[in-house]
């Protein structure tokens, strides 16, 4: 079965009929976000590892060449819960040549979040800041379902500084609301927790780290969505997995650029360095970047 017909099916599943969220759903992903959140903690004491992908040298070895690496970030990547599935997947990226604080400043830049993340990030803008915690909202839209959805939330993150080179991020939905046939005359935002379930919640673990000429971001993506009906969940999961693992692949690589054209446009109104030398710099990092996706 080819991709393109496994969405069709995909989006069939879900607009079979509507969903609503249920109490149990939201108490297990409560439990899940508080293991995921205990367990970022564990990341910082003296004796364990910042980075996940240091467990396994060959995959820093991997990131640090330019390879986007993504893994399951849970056990299984997809965990089942009472009426409800979470999916919860870990990417890693190296940006050479970057700086921790260029790379914050880029990820805190959600008023072009629309442009750095499109055509997933429709509209996004900044609802307010603060030292060490921003809010935020955006509009999704996953065009790759052949739905006029989208998902308008609002979204809560603070950042803790580790040390000079060490920082993470925890970032997660306060509202989130399906928009029925959007763009068009008739659209309309459903009640928060109704809908066709394609994203109930967000949450995410976000770890950097400036060292060997660069700066590694450990990203660990945890979304709750609707159950699949045990009659098709051999064929949907497959899909499923895929969609994840290639989201994150691309927000990840845009990401990186990003925070390259925020390098750049910093280097163009510094008056002790040409243009053309950045430009170059830069180019010259983007053609050694190499995108893996391991779709087992």
């Amino acid at each position: 079965m080819s991709i393109q017909s496994g969405l069709v099916l995909l989006s069939l599943v879900f607009t079979a009929q509507a969903a609503e969220l249920k109490p149990e759903t939201v108490k297990a992903w409560q439990e899940y976000v508080q293991s995921a959140t205990a367990g970022m903690q564990e990341h910082l004491r003296p004796e364990s590892r910042f980075l996940k992908i240091e467990e396994n040298q060959d995959w820093v070895n991997r990131v640090r060449t330019g390879e986007i690496l993504v893994l399951p970030g849970g056990s299984p990547s997809l965990k089942k819960v009472p009426s409800g599935l979470i999916h919860d997947w870990l990417g890693a990226a190296f940006i050479a040549h970057a700086r921790l604080n260029d790379v914050l400043s880029a990820v805190r830049d959600y008023d072009r979040y629309e442009d750095f993340y499109r055509p997933t990030v429709i509209d996004s803008r900044s609802l307010s800041r603060s030292g060490h915690g921003d809010r935020f909202s955006m509009v999704l839209m996953n065009k790759s379902l052949f739905l006029k959805t989208a998902l308008d939330g609002d979204y809560q993150c603070s950042y803790v500084r580790v040390s000079d080179r060490r920082s993470y991020s925890v970032s997660e939905t306060t509202r989130i609301q399906e928009i029925e046939n959007y763009g068009e005359p008739d659209q309309r935002a459903l009640h928060e927790d109704e809908g066709h379930g394609f994203i109930w919640r967000l949450f995410s673990i976000t770890r950097f780290e400036e060292r060997d000429g660069g700066v590694y971001i450990e990203l660990e993506a945890i979304a709750l969505s609707r159950d699949i009906p045990i009659s098709l969940r051999w064929v949907v999961d497959p899909i499923v997995r895929r969609i994840s693992r290639n989201s994150l692949t691309t927000s990840l690589r845009q990401t990186e650029g990003a925070v390259r054209s925020g390098v750049i446009l910093a280097a163009c109104n510094a008056p002790d360095k040409p243009y053309s030398t950045v430009t170059s710099d830069a180019q010259g990092s983007n053609r050694n970047s190499a995108v893996v996706l391991s779709l087992r």
